[in-house]
C-alpha cells in the first residue's frame, strides 16, 4: 500500500482505461461551448504582502494548469512563480513582499514541504529544513517568527522558528491541531486544539512567541467552535478577531487578549458571517452567507454602524480591504463567470484571452424535508419537462452550492439535462443545528433530503423518475454510491468522482486529520463503532446497486484513497453489476485544466449513453 507522500514509480503511471467507442456525440458548438468555460483562464483574488500592498501573489490556470504569479502593482509586470505538471495550490507571501511561500506536494498528495523564492525570482529553497514534510497545518510569517503546523500519522505538531534560531516543536498532540494567527507585534500567536476531543469544534489557545508562555484559553463547550479569524493589522494592537456560534450560526466576536475581555458582534443578519479587518483596524469587512448568496458590509467598530457594499446579487467567493480603503473582490453568479473587481465597480485583475461563455440562472426551490425545509438550486435546459436531470450532490459535507458559476453545471444544461443541486443536512449556510444533523448518521441523513426534493420536482413535472442521475465528488462522491445502494429505484445511473466507497478502508488509509473528524463524525473509531461505519458505507449495499456506474478516481488521493475504491469495484466485480472507472495521476481532483476537461468527457459519454437527454 503507498502512503501519502510517496510518488508513484514510472512503471505504475495510471493512465485512463479506454472508454465505449459507441458514444453519442453532441453538436460540435455544443461541445465547443461547454469546454471554452474551463478553457477560458481565470485568476484569484490577489493577496498582497501587509508592508509592501503593491506585491500581491495570485493563481491563475492561464498554462492550462493552475500554479502562482506574483504581481508588481507598481510596475504592473506579473511573473509565473511556480511550474510543476500537477499544479501549486498553496502560496502566500512574507509581510515585508520579498519572499513568496509555496507548498510542495508530490503529484497531488497534499503531503510536502514549504518552498521560498524570492520575489522577484530566483532559485526555490526549502523554508524549514528542520521541520520535515507533512500535511500543512496552517503557517504564519513575521518578519522575525515563523509559525508552522504540521499533520502526520502520528497526530499534530505546531513549530515556531525564529529568523536566524533553532526551530521549536511547542506543541504536539495526537488529535487535530493548527497555527491560526499572529499578531501583528509577533509577540503572540494563537492556536486551535482538539484536546476536548472534536475537532469540529475547536477551542483556542494563546502563548507569547517570547518564551511560550501561557496566556489565555477559550473555549465554548461541546458543540460549539471558536476559529481564530485574524489579529488586529495594528501593531501593539491585541485584539483577535474571532469566529463562534454560540446562537446556533457562525457569529463574530472581538478578544482583548491582554485584558482578557470579549465583545460580541450582534450583527441583524439571518445568515452566516465572516469577517476580516480593514487595514487600520477601526472597521471590518464582513461578509453575509445566506440561501446560497453571499453580501458585503462595512462595519465601524466605533460606531456600530453597518453598510452594505455594493456587490451585484450573486457569490462573494472571497474578498480583501485594502491600505487605501477599497475593497477588492472575486464575484460571480450562475450565468456570469468570475470577475476579480472593486466593490465600486472597476475590474481589479483580469486573465488574458477570451472571456468564458455565459452559463445559465438557478431557480431556488425550499421543500419540507424529513429533517426540516430543505433548499434546491434548479437548472432546466429549453423544452417542456419532465427532463432527464443530474442530481449534482456537493462534497464537504461542510459545503454548500450557490448561486456562483460553475462550468460543470453548464456542461450538463449544455448536454439536454435539467440540474439540481441539494444543500443537505450537513451543508454549511443554513445554522449549526443544520449542518451537524448528520451526525451519527452520515450518508443515510443527507441522502433522505436528496430524495424529498427529488419526489417534490418529480410530483411539479419537472424531473422525470426514469431518467435520473446522482453525481458527484468527494463527499458527493461517497453520497453516489450510498445512494445508488441504499435508493436503487430512484437513479438510472450514477457517476462517483473520489468518493469513500469502503468506509472502514478509507478510514485506514485517509489523512490523519480526517480519520479525527471521522471519530467525531461517527461517534468514535471503526474498531469502537464499527456497525455505524458499517450501516454508512458504500460497500455494504454493493448488491442492491441496479443502474450502471462510473467511477472516476485518483492514484495519489490522500482523502479517498485508492485502495477503498478498488475494494468496491472488485465487488461489482465479482456481482457482475454494470460499471466503468477513469483514473488519472493525481490527487483529490486535478489542477490540470486539460485532465479536467477530460474527466467531464468521460462522464458526460457515460450519462448520454445510459440515460437519454
Amino acid at each position: 500500500m503507498r502512503r501519502p507522500g510517496q510518488a508513484l514509480e514510472d512503471d505504475e503511471r495510471v493512465t485512463a482505461e479506454p472508454v465505449p467507442t459507441d458514444v453519442p456525440v453532441l453538436p460540435p458548438e455544443v461541445t465547443a461551448r461547454w469546454q471554452a468555460r474551463f478553457r477560458a483562464p481565470r485568476v484569484s483574488l490577489p493577496d498582497w504582502a501587509e508592508d509592501a500592498p503593491q506585491r500581491s501573489l495570485y493563481s491563475s490556470d492561464v498554462s492550462g494548469v493552475v500554479e502562482q504569479y506574483a504581481w508588481d502593482r507598481d510596475t504592473g509586470t506579473h511573473r509565473q512563480v511556480t511550474d510543476r505538471p500537477n499544479g501549486t495550490l498553496g502560496a502566500t507571501l512574507s509581510p515585508d513582499g520579498e519572499t513568496i511561500w509555496w507548498f510542495a506536494d508530490t503529484d497531488g498528495d497534499e503531503f510536502g514541504v514549504w518552498m521560498t523564492q524570492p520575489f522577484a525570482g530566483g532559485p526555490d529553497t526549502v523554508a524549514l529544513p528542520d521541520v520535515g514534510p507533512a500535511y500543512p497545518a496552517g503557517l504564519e510569517i513575521g518578519s522575525r517568527v515563523v509559525l508552522a503546523g504540521r499533520s502526520t500519522d502520528d497526530g499534530s505538531e505546531l513549530w515556531v522558528v525564529p529568523a536566524g534560531g533553532t526551530p521549536m516543536k511547542f506543541y504536539a498532540s495526537p488529535d487535530t491541531a493548527s497555527v491560526d494567527a499572529l499578531s501583528r507585534d509577533e509577540s503572540l500567536l494563537v492556536f486551535s486544539h482538539s484536546e476536548h476531543g472534536d475537532p469540529r469544534y475547536p477551542a483556542l489557545r494563546v502563548l507569547r512567541t517570547d518564551g511560550l508562555e501561557l496566556v489565555a484559553d477559550k473555549w465554548d463547550g461541546e458543540g460549539r467552535g471558536l476559529h481564530a479569524l485574524s489579529f488586529s493589522p495594528v501593531a501593539g494592537d491585541q485584539r483577535l478577531l474571532v469566529g463562534h456560534e454560540r446562537r446556533g450560526r457562525e457569529e463574530l466576536l472581538i478578544w482583548d487578549v491582554a485584558a482578557d475581555t470579549e465583545s460580541e458582534l450582534l450583527l441583524d443578519l439571518p445568515g452566516d458571517v465572516s469577517a476580516g479587518w480593514y487595514p487600520d483596524g477601526s472597521a471590518l469587512l464582513v461578509g453575509h452567507d445566506h440561501a446560497a448568496r453571499s453580501e458585503l458590509y462595512r462595519y465601524d467598530l466605533a460606531s456600530g454602524a453597518l453598510v452594505q457594499l455594493d456587490t451585484p446579487r450573486g457569490v462573494v467567493r472571497g474578498a480583501t480591504a485594502r491600505p487605501d480603503g477599497t475593497v477588492e473582490l472575486a464575484w460571480s453568479n450562475a450565468e456570469t463567470p468570475p470577475v476579480i473587481r472593486r466593490a465600486d465597480g472597476p475590474v481589479v485583475l483580469a486573465a488574458p484571452g477570451e472571456a468564458p461563455p455565459t452559463a445559465y440562472p438557478v431557480e431556488d426551490r425550499w421543500v419540507p424535508g424529513p429533517g426540516g425545509t430543505v433548499h434546491a438550486l434548479l437548472v432546466r435546459p429549453a423544452g417542456e419537462g419532465p427532463h432527464a436531470t443530474a442530481f449534482l450532490v456537493h462534497g464537504g459535507p461542510e459545503a454548500q452550492d450557490d448561486d456562483s458559476y460553475r462550468a460543470r453545471r453548464a456542461a450538463y444544461v449544455d448536454a439536454g439535462y435539467a440540474v439540481v443541486h441539494v444543500n443537505y443536512r450537513g451543508s454549511t449556510g443554513y445554522g449549526s443545528e443544520w449542518r451537524d444533523a448528520l451526525t451519527g448518521r452520515p450518508g443515510l441523513t443527507e441522502l433522505e433530503d436528496v430524495a424529498a426534493v427529488y419526489d417534490a420536482l418529480v410530483a411539479e413535472g419537472v424531473v422525470d423518475p426514469a431518467r435520473a442521475v446522482l453525481s458527484g465528488g468527494s463527499w458527493g462522491g461517497f453520497l453516489t454510491l450510498l445512494g445508488l445502494g441504499t435508493q436503487p429505484e430512484r437513479w438510472a445511473a450514477g457517476i462517483a468522482e473520489v468518493p469513500v466507497a469502503d468506509y472502514i478502508a478509507a478510514y485506514e488509509d485517509e489523512m490523519e486529520g480526517l480519520r479525527a473528524y471521522d471519530r467525531a463524525l461517527f461517534g468514535g473509531s471503526p474498531e469502537e463503532v464499527r456497525d455505524v461505519y458499517v450501516r454508512s458505507s458504500p460497500l455494504t449495499y454493493v448488491d442492491a446497486v441496479a443502474a450502471p456506474v462510473l467511477v472516476v478516481a485518483g492514484a495519489n488521493d490522500p482523502r479517498c484513497p485508492i485502495r477503498q475504491i478498488d475494494n468496491y469495484l472488485a465487488a461489482l466485480d465479482e456481482r457482475g453489476k454494470p460499471h466503468e472507472v477513469y483514473r488519472f495521476d493525481a490527487g483529490h481532483g486535478s489542477l490540470v485544466i486539460e485532465e479536467t476537461i477530460r474527466q467531464v468527457e468521460v462522464a458526460l459519454s457515460f450519462v448520454l449513453r445510459h440515460v437519454e437527454p
